[in-house]
């Protein structure tokens, strides 16, 4: 999931932008996959054993992230891996005590209350759209050293986690926007199933 864009206070009309959906960038050490490639419609396995081949998959994903300029969260399936884990770093530069979350296995176990919020997504360049989820979330997972960690989180933590088990579900933010909100979504949709892939 990529950061939430700040809404400026008094909008000036701009010259209309060059569509950058079809222009799908290359990120390392991982590459990112993209709306149309069928793993991100397939559920991730739970993982076994958290082991060194684990820890070094969750080193990469995180430089994976960080390689986008505007992340926050990705999930395995987004690099075509399908396990079931996710990172997430939403702290700000000059945050020195903040850690990346390195989730394994998460899994939401309560949700309360309710808001709408615009979201995007890393694999769907370009493509935001409004969408209602729990506004509060308890969510269990390991840790890398394989400790049961609970997490209640709040605000933009919540949504990213949502946003991101949800792709181990095989579940795209657009599926939780109505059908005639999806339609406006059709024709950037299609450009970026037809964009040219950098894999």
């Amino acid at each position: 999931m990529p950061k939430p864009k700040r809404k400026r206070r008094n909008p000036q009309p701009s010259e209309p932008e060059a569509d950058e959906s079809l222009c799908l960038p290359q990120t390392a050490p991982l590459q990112i996959r993209y709306y149309g490639d069928p793993v991100l419609r397939k559920r991730a396995q739970p993982i076994q054993e958290i082991d060194d081949a684990e820890r070094q998959l969750a080193e990469e994903m995180l430089m994976t992230l960080y390689s986008t300029g505007n992340g926050i969260g990705l999930a395995a399936t987004q690099v075509g891996i399908l396990k079931r884990f996710i990172v997430i770093d939403i702290g700000e530069e000059d945050d020195e005590d903040y850690e990346p979350l390195l989730l394994f296995n998460p899994e939401i176990l309560s949700t309360e209350g309710e808001v709408v919020v615009e979201e995007g997504c890393l694999s769907m360049p370009n493509i935001t759209a409004d969408v209602k989820r729990p506004e509060k979330v308890i969510v269990a997972a390991l840790n890398p050293r394989n400790e049961k960690i609970h997490i209640e989180a709040d605000g933009l933590l919540a949504r990213v986690l949502q946003h991101e088990i949800d792709h181990l579900n095989g579940v795209l933010f657009i599926d939780r926007i109505g059908s005639l909100k999806r339609q406006f979504l059709i024709s950037d949709l299609k450009k970026l199933q037809q964009a040219e892939r950098p894999f």
